[in-house]
């Protein structure tokens, strides 16, 4: 598992063909091995790769280039006698082009990873939420019931899979600031429960997995806290849930 963690960030490059000869003997022997986390990989890395070069325009380069370059060598007229300086000087410019197209490529391929991160994080937490919706011993609270202006919303509760905070109409948290939600039992201090940011048009959802004490539960609430965090309440509740005797 350790080879296939060294290998994952050097998938897109192997695809591309611009690896070091010793790095790409490396892991044509891993794959040879049959590595099938490996290939997956790899195959994401081709699939990516391609998207990228369909959205890359082409690039022809200009008929005056050749004069540019004779001009910037010092030669007017075109001879047998400068033939080579002008193929190496030609020869120098579209190695320098190409070492610009490829690190714009390894920024695209950053970037096309990243959204890939993104994109499956925000899958994982929509199933992760279905979960919570779709099972029949989840017990919901609602807040802010009747006051449109508010934050209103609602919270669900599971002894195994945990709390699910579904809010609307937050504003967004002010520079420096994050909200902070916290479980509080029963006559017991709140317990820090998780960071999260609203989004567009005020609303937010926030996950605490893992088992609940649903009978020593006594609400779920929110607060605006440092950006880092705080491991107590440090401001007065936004949204306050009590879920005693569900």
């Amino acid at each position: 598992m350790s080879a296939c963690q060294d290998f994952h960030d050097d998938f897109e490059f192997y695809a591309l063909g611009v690896l070091d000869p010793e790095q790409k003997a490396e892991i044509d022997a891993h794959l040879r091995i049959g590595c099938a986390t490996c290939e997956a990989a790899l195959k994401d890395a081709l699939a990516v790769n391609a998207i990228l070069m369909r959205m890359a325009p082409e690039v022809v380069p200009p008929a005056r280039l050749k004069r540019r370059v004779l001009a910037s060598v010092g030669v007017q007229r075109m001879s047998w006698s400068w033939l080579a300086a002008m193929a190496a000087a030609c020869m120098l410019v579209v190695a320098l082009w190409l070492s610009v197209q490829e690190r714009s490529r390894a920024s695209e391929l950053a970037q096309a990873r990243h959204t890939l991160i993104q994109v499956s994080s925000q899958r994982d937490r929509l199933l992760q939420a279905l979960s919570f919706l779709d099972d029949p011993a989840t017990l919901p609270v609602s807040f802010g019931k009747g006051q449109p202006l508010p934050p209103h919303g609602n919270v669900f509760v599971h002894s195994k899979l945990g709390v699910l905070l579904i809010a609307s109409n937050l504003p967004p948290a002010q520079a420096g600031k994050t909200y902070e939600m916290w479980v509080i039992p029963k006559g017991g201090a709140p317990r820090p429960a998780g960071l999260f940011q609203s989004e567009g048009g005020g609303t937010a959802m926030h996950i605490l997995s893992g088992p609940v004490d649903l009978a020593t539960l006594g609400a779920v609430a929110v607060t605006l806290e440092p950006e880092a965090g705080s491991p107590a309440p440090t401001s007065t509740p936004i949204i306050v849930a009590p879920v005693a005797g569900l």
